[in-house]
């Protein structure tokens, strides 16, 4: 039988490598089977502070739950102005919101759930669910 002799600097690196691919397979699996989601969904009750915030071109939640007429604040967290806009039936928008500001509308008073968009920038989509 010949022995050959690994280096060792080579075999940790061979297991680092297996143990960082252990890793990413890992980090990318979900329970449901499907693919990963960034997508949150918050619920507020009634009477509880209800926000958005902007930051890197998203709104976060992306999905928000609350009660008819709740205040939503909407924080602009990009350097660059963003809004909050109702499609469809435009329930609500909030106008501009300048980078680094802040503003607040009231929810629709009628249950339903409400995409909404920026107006700039038509990619960044939302969802309010009132009820």
């Amino acid at each position: 039988m010949i022995a050959t002799r690994v280096h060792p600097r080579r075999a940790r690196l061979a297991v680092a490598g297996a143990a960082c691919a252990l890793l990413a397979l890992t980090a990318c699996s979900s329970s449901s089977g499907g693919t990963p989601s960034t997508s949150a969904s918050v619920s507020n009750p009634a009477g509880g502070a209800a926000q958005i915030v902007i930051k890197d071109f998203l709104f976060s939640p992306a999905s928000l739950t609350v009660a008819p007429g709740t205040v939503v604040t909407v924080k602009n967290e990009d350097n660059t102005a963003h809004t909050a806009t109702a499609t469809g039936s435009k329930a609500f928008d909030t106008g501009t919101i300048a980078g680094g500001k802040s503003t607040t509308f009231k929810a629709p008073a009628t249950a339903g759930t409400y995409d909404y968009i920026c107006n700039i920038h038509q990619y960044m989509k939302g969802k309010l669910t009132v009820r």
